[in-house]
């Protein structure tokens, strides 16, 4: 068995928890599906934010073994996503510099890109990652 990188970070993923009801680590995480319905049902009313507080160093270790390390590093990546997403800041940081620039005079294509790219961030840095 080989040992997994550390890719994502337990801090940021226990800081993304306190806003978890909105489904913020579970997308870290890379589980898109569940993210979007705890940012439609608050966390399943808060009971699975709860009980996520319990399950972030197993889905750590999950993103850990599930995506691929290399010059792009995943936190400043979903940091840029998260505060400056509709700019396309994270699309520069990845190289793209095209869509980059559509996102920054569009607002994110409107949104709906930034939304995308919550679902497949992690995914797109692990792509540029095994590129390298």
């Amino acid at each position: 068995m080989h040992q997994p990188r550390d890719t994502h970070s337990k801090t940021i993923g226990y800081i993304l928890w306190i806003f978890g009801f909105m489904g913020a680590h579970r997308f870290y995480y890379g589980k898109p599906v569940s993210g979007t319905i705890w940012f439609f049902t608050l966390g399943l009313l808060f009971v699975g934010w709860i009980i996520d507080l319990f399950l972030i160093p197993g889905m750590d270790l999950e993103a850990d073994f599930k995506y691929r390390e290399g010059k792009l590093d995943y936190t400043v990546a979903w940091i840029l996503l998260t505060f400056l997403g509709l700019l396309g800041i994270h699309r520069f940081y990845m190289g793209k510099w095209l869509s980059g620039f559509i996102y920054l005079i569009s607002g994110g294509i409107f949104g709906i890109g930034v939304l995308y790219d919550f679902w497949t961030l992690n995914g797109q840095v692990s792509e540029v990652n095994r590129a390298t």
